[in-house]
């Protein structure tokens, strides 16, 4: 490597060692191009995923116990994370819990899916919330029948409400938090991810972040456009850098969660909700997306629902591309009739087989008993993509799930938690082991239209990750424990195993 450019392999490379040549002997280790994650949300991830950690609790038990060692922080606000609507065992989620644990406290928990959260009546009472709201996006402050909030707050604009009363964290803290997740990112061997998550502040972060330091992972940011936004502002910091992060894209979302009821779906959920866009008027979304598409932005949307994934491909697939490669995200539901004209539409498919971790075999979880059987056996539909000849990029959508690249490797493949001895959910739709790391490496510098990495080539990018096994043979179970030895991100070493 020289700078950031592979520029000699085999024998040829053993030739241009000089006195100053770093040698790193790897030991038989297994070199693949670096991989990357393909949907991901650092900065969400340090800025709203802290405090008590939820992601164990199993049901209301659970909470409860969570919740009364729960340490507020110095403004007395309690704050959690990572819960699972499945904890509430079928019942609509409520915030009596939070009441009966912490009385009078002002307490906001995160749920699992980034886009619901409850908050106590104290919590509301401090962000002036009596009621419900209007909002000009799919967003609800959930009431009771006598128009009282009931704590659940679904979708970004209801959250906020409550967040932007709560004490926020210094600059400084989110920069340290930012860079101690990238580096455990990288000692999983990731090299680079796609941002998804880049709001007002965002860019300065990295951008300060940088001042001092490098970025662990290259960094490809795709800025929100909710309903309503200046399209205009958004298309201005495009092309914005730094040294390690760049803005190419821009990130929309057309539906909510399954689990959360803002799933967009053709027929209603168990509960009579889905049945409508996170845009009030699809109409403007698809306007919205095919002018970004004509200023030759790459767009990159959120689509869950049956009736959210139709939408996006008829929004985009007869739009001229011309080497720009749209993008849908998450796909969780996907009617195989549909399967064809996705692949024909030319969109890439981005999907997190860790998101599977949370649903059962059997349809018993929240996720399958809303959608009902039907819909729920089209989970997840990677393998399907693939054998259409689709492209098909592989991420961890962090910090909804684990960041840790060898277990979404692993888990596309087993339609399973490495580790477990649970029932694969949709075994039919596991990917091969080439498959998985084709959706880490080649098919994402495929989606970024990156001709220079995503392979070990001269003239490439040096991206690399050095496993202790061969990650497309072995187990995929072991995959999922195997050292790291070595990453390298455009040729900075950001990881050195044992």
């Amino acid at each position: 490597m020289s700078g950031d450019r592979i520029v000699a392999l085999d024998d040829e490379a053993l030739e241009l060692r000089g006195a100053g040549t770093e040698v790193i002997d790897l030991g038989g280790a297994v070199t693949t191009p670096g991989l990357v994650d393909g949907h991901m949300h650092p900065l969400f991830g340090a800025a709203t995923f802290y405090g008590a950690d939820l992601t164990g609790c199993r049901d209301l038990g659970d909470l409860r116990r969570s919740l009364a060692k729960a340490a507020p922080d110095t403004d007395g606000w309690v704050v959690g994370w990572g819960l699972d609507h499945n904890v509430f065992a079928g019942a609509p989620p409520t915030n009596a819990v939070l009441e009966e644990v912490l009385p009078g406290r002002p307490v906001f928990v995160r749920l699992y899916d980034g886009h619901s959260a409850l908050a106590s009546a104290e919590a509301l009472r401090v962000a002036g919330v009596s009621g419900p709201r209007a909002f000009e996006q799919r967003s609800e402050v959930i009431c009771d029948v006598t128009g009282a909030p009931t704590g659940m707050l679904l979708e970004h604009a209801a959250m906020a409400l409550v967040q932007d009363v709560m004490p926020a964290l210094p600059d400084s803290l989110l920069r340290d938090r930012l860079g101690a997740s990238l580096d455990a990112m990288a000692a999983t061997g990731l090299t680079g991810g796609c941002v998804m998550d880049a709001e007002a502040g965002a860019l300065e972060l990295f951008a300060g972040y940088e001042e001092s330091a490098e970025l662990p992972l290259r960094l490809r940011v795709a800025p929100w456009c909710m309903p309503g936004d200046d399209v205009e502002s958004v298309l201005a910091v495009q092309g914005r850098r730094g040294r390690r992060w760049v803005v190419e894209a821009v990130k929309f979302f057309i539906d909510g969660t399954v689990e959360g009821g803002t799933a967009w779906l053709e027929h209603p959920d168990c509960h009579g909700a889905g049945t409508e866009a996170f845009w009030r008027d699809p109409a403007a979304y698809t306007k919205t997306v095919q002018h970004l598409a004509d200023a030759r932005v790459q767009t990159v949307t959120h689509a869950i629902g049956d009736a959210a994934v139709r939408h996006v491909i008829e929004a985009l697939e007869h739009v001229e591309t011309s080497g720009i490669r749209h993008r849908i995200e998450h796909l969780e539901t996907l009617p195989r009739e549909l399967v064809p004209r996705l692949v024909r539409s030319g969109l890439v498919s981005s999907m997190q087989p860790v998101h599977a971790g949370f649903t059962k075999a059997d349809h018993s979880d929240e996720w399958s008993t809303r959608l009902g059987v039907e819909r729920a056996r089209r989970a997840w539909a990677c393998r399907d993509i693939r054998d259409a000849g689709g492209y098909l990029v592989l991420g961890s959508d962090w910090p909804i799930a684990t960041y840790d690249a060898r277990t979404v490797l692993a888990q596309a493949r087993l339609r399973r938690p490495p580790g477990t001895t649970d029932e694969p959910v949709a075994p039919a739709q596991a990917l091969t082991g080439l498959m998985a790391l084709e959706g880490m490496t080649s098919h994402a510098a495929y989606a970024d239209g990156s001709r220079d990495a995503g392979r070990i080539a001269v003239g490439c990018r040096a991206d690399l990750t050095a496993f202790n096994v061969d990650p497309v043979e072995a187990p995929a179970d072991e995959l999922a424990e195997a050292p790291v030895r070595l990453t390298v991100s455009a040729g900075l070493v950001t990881h050195r195993g044992d």
